[in-house]
């Protein structure tokens, strides 16, 4: 019997696709009720639908008793590195390198630009018909620090360089050297925040990223300091966050905050100096192909007992569920 894969886009829209494998379309529906498309129990290859509320996403994993292989459509994989113990051992769990990065860097240099420039306070204008002139703030000549210095990182200081900033400092869990300059362990950031101008974090989420921006690390922001988070909300330590933001200290854009969706009430929506977007790094026109073109490769790879691309880490005995799956 041949194996099955399922998959959260239509198998007839992906070019590429090898033989072998009986293709499955899932995503969850649209209000996460669609039902499974076989018997999980046969399937090989999970691709986890994107853009899908968390219970979607990792629904099906405790019933994946022989899954070999779970890919994700998203750069970071906690949603489920949180539930390894519901997966067997031996599956490869590979994230979506070399699908966001093109799309997450424009976003940060967007939200970079328009909390620097002063964009919100223009918008704001324009709808009282006010004409609100004045100097903000470029960003030529600033120092930047990236926490988070993967592929990602790596996108957004291609994106940095033609703006004419003063420094690049990239920080990464281990220090290393690259073409562009020293990479710093994360251990140097103390030392590196007090000299930056911004600070953008793509770092993923860890247990040891989890609250990294921590009162310690704001306040060692230099004033006027700005925050752009496009890694996940809770490596910020929101209560934190607020209390420099009503100080007016520091300003902030973010992609991603903690809780998410950020819920209707929440402080952070009317604190000062905050520039908030939806969490849209990812979700572009720039998407779609870039999946479709990882989907068919991971597949042909693994049809082909090829190595695959993008594993994060295989799942041991320890990871298994009670049921010693």
């Amino acid at each position: 019997m041949s194996a099955e894969v399922w998959l959260p886009i239509p198998p007839e829209e992906i070019e590429g696709l090898p033989a072998g494998p009986r293709y499955l379309f899932w995503d969850g529906g649209a209000d996460g009720d669609q039902p499974f498309p076989g018997d999980p129990a046969r399937c090989a290859v999970y691709v986890v639908p994107y853009m899908k509320r968390l219970s979607v996403r990792v629904g099906p994993l405790p019933h994946l008793t022989n899954v070999r292989v779970v890919q994700t459509l998203t750069a970071g994989v906690d949603d489920i590195t949180a539930r390894l113990a519901d997966l067997p051992p031996g599956v490869r769990l590979c994230n979506a390198r070399g699908v966001h990065e093109t799309s997450t860097a424009e976003l940060a240099l967007t939200l970079t630009l328009a909390a620097l420039r002063g964009i919100p306070e223009f918008v704001r204008a324009q709808r009282q018909e006010r004409w609100a002139a004045g100097f903000h703030p470029s960003l030529a000549d600033k120092s930047v620090l990236i926490v988070g210095y993967g592929s990602i990182g790596a996108a957004i200081e291609d994106r940095l360089v033609p703006f004419e900033v003063a420094r690049v400092a990239r920080v990464a869990r281990s220090g290393r050297t690259v073409a562009r300059g020293p990479v710093h362990p994360i251990t140097d950031v103390p030392s590196l925040l007090p000299h930056a101008d911004v600070v953008i974090l793509c770092t993923p989420l860890t247990e040891d990223t989890r609250g990294l921006v921590d009162a310690d690390f704001l306040a060692r922001m230099k004033d006027g300091a700005l925050l752009v988070n496009v890694a996940r909300g809770a490596v910020v330590d929101t209560e934190a966050l607020l209390a420099e933001l009503e100080r007016g200290r520091i300003t902030a854009a973010l992609d991603v905050t903690d809780p998410e969706p950020l819920p209707p009430g929440h402080p952070l929506w009317q604190a000062p100096g905050v520039l908030i977007s939806p969490h849209v790094g990812g979700p572009s026109s720039a998407f779609l192909p870039r999946a479709e073109r990882l989907i068919a490769d991971q597949l042909t790879r693994f049809v082909n007992h090829e190595p695959l691309r993008n594993v994060i880490l295989t799942t041991g005995p320890e990871t298994a569920g009670a049921t010693g799956r």
